[in-house]
């Protein structure tokens, strides 16, 4: 018997000073059963980094055709296609011909530099793709945060990320590896 994802229910609240975006957004979140609690919180980032009102959380990990998070118009065609981890060539190819504009957060700072570096040549012909990695100083308080129902504040500003809950406050580093102008 297969196992089944747990479902978490999120109260975000997204103080974007950069984009001056201020909204509260409750989510129900699936979370697939080999996903960490860390690479769900990042996907939870991600989603802050690009909140609107037509951006969403997709089935994820268990589709190959969908990203983690997209936003569609309502032509049902993809303006942001968001991935975290380390795809592969193919899938990146992919992503940028199916959408305007692709993001691939990376979070594991040792594995996401070497994958990187391998990756790094092959991507340069891509002028819609966005690579960024994302760094916590301490991973067991990113796993800490993570609660069935969970309220954390996201705020945005100069580039910096600061996720909070009722309990701790954490710093996120986000460092442009490519950019669509690269």
């Amino acid at each position: 018997m297969a196992l089944k994802s747990t479902v978490f229910k999120l109260d975000l609240q997204i103080s974007d000073l950069d984009r001056h975006y201020y909204q509260t957004h409750q989510l129900t979140l699936a979370r697939h059963p080999s996903e960490t609690n860390a690479r769900m919180l990042m996907r939870i980032v991600a989603f802050a980094l690009h909140a609107s009102d037509a951006l969403s959380f997709t089935k994820g990990l268990s589709t190959d055709d969908e990203p983690d998070i997209w936003e569609k118009n309502l032509t049902n065609e993809i303006l942001l296609w968001i991935d975290l981890g380390q795809p592969d060539e193919k899938r990146i190819r992919q992503a940028c011909g199916k959408a305007k504009s692709v993001i691939i957060y990376t979070y594991n700072q040792r594995s996401s530099a070497i994958w990187w570096s391998q990756i790094e040549p092959r991507l340069k012909r891509f002028r819609n793709l966005s690579v960024i990695n994302l760094s916590v100083a301490d991973s067991d308080e990113l796993e800490a945060m993570v609660d069935r129902n969970i309220e954390l504040q996201c705020t945005l500003q100069d580039g910096q990320v600061w996720l909070s809950n009722n309990a701790l406050t954490l710093a996120i580093e986000k460092k442009i590896w490519k950019d669509p102008s690269s």
